[in-house]
């Protein structure tokens, strides 16, 4: 039956489980977009996109790989969507940027959010810079195994792509996480 909205009644045990995941798929939503306006952003959509097919979900299978899956879909899509864009410059920015610095460093009068401030203070400097240093499709991989806790099967369906490739890619993003962790490591230590 549908609302005025167009969204579909929803079980209370249904909409109760998925909203218990809001904060990892927010977690994930961070690293696919770095940028916590558009990760809020892709959440809502998320779950508006979950709760109108919420039909099409089977009782009894994992709710959370489900919604995890119509994130990255979601993700990907507006990647997509947004390398079709035109691309317009406006020269006087970009100056005033190349004056300020490197990204990433804070400036006097810069606001830091309680979200960039958490997920700062989430794991080891060195951890957060070797993480953010792998490549996006290794680091995804290993998020969602490693942090997250999906099954490889979960992810390979997430992302669609096969079991194997996830395997190699959480396997190689280790390595890469090792040797670079291996490489900030002091000397005398």
């Amino acid at each position: 039956m549908e609302t005025r909205q167009g969204l579909r009644r929803v079980s209370a045990s249904f909409e109760a489980e998925a909203l218990a995941s809001l904060d990892s798929l927010y977690r994930a939503a961070r690293r696919l977009t770095s940028v916590p306006a558009d990760a809020e952003d892709l959440v809502q959509e998320t779950y508006l996109k979950a709760f109108r097919a919420a039909d099409q979900f089977e009782p009894g299978t994992n709710l959370r790989a489900w919604l995890f899956t119509i994130l990255h879909n979601t993700a990907r899509n507006r990647a997509r969507d947004r390398a079709r864009d035109t691309v317009t410059i406006d020269s006087e920015t970009v100056d005033r940027a190349a004056e300020m610095g490197p990204p990433g460093r804070t400036f006097e009068g810069a606001v830091e959010t309680p979200e960039s401030l958490l997920l700062r203070e989430t794991l080891a400097p060195e951890l957060q810079a070797a993480v953010d240093a792998m490549p996006e499709t290794f680091r995804e991989a290993v998020w969602l195994r490693d942090v997250e806790g999906f099954s490889y099967a979960e992810i390979a369906e997430m992302l669609s792509i096969p079991m194997g490739t996830v395997m190699s890619r959480i396997s190689r993003g280790r390595q890469m996480l090792f040797e670079r962790l291996n490489h900030m490591r002091p000397v005398n230590a």
